[in-house]
């Protein structure tokens, strides 16, 4: 399920933002977000992952569709082979989809951006 702007949602886990903290050569602590901690989806950006092995599945299933019935036989079956061989990394990158990030604005006025939506769960 991908998260909306303007959707209120809440932390699902404990988020641990920091590393221990020093100062003066003490250790004041770690700043962490309570899971439950809600907030407002201020912004969704969905990134594509694709790989040069995707890339080239495509540009190779696409020319085999296109053009293998009017190709020399021993070159359709070489590309077949080729469309094969690149099928895992394709059924791979169908399976994966999309990875989303949001922007959250916390009811305590923390923003947190570029988070994956799989951090949160819809209010």
């Amino acid at each position: 399920m991908t998260l909306q702007e303007g959707q209120r949602v809440k932390l699902a886990a404990d988020l641990r933002l920091t590393d221990p903290i020093e100062v003066s050569g003490a250790v004041i602590g770690i700043l962490s977000l309570a899971s439950d901690a809600e907030g407002t989806v201020e912004e969704v950006v969905e990134h594509v992952r694709e790989e040069a092995d995707v890339r080239e599945y495509e540009r190779l299933k696409s020319l085999l569709d296109s053009f293998g019935d009017g190709m020399p036989p021993e070159s359709k079956r070489q590309l077949e082979r080729e469309v094969g061989a690149l099928h895992p990394a394709w059924v791979a990158f169908q399976e994966q989809g999309p990875l989303v990030t949001v922007q959250v604005r916390f009811d305590n006025g923390l923003i947190l951006s570029a988070s994956p939506q799989d951090l949160y769960v819809p209010v």
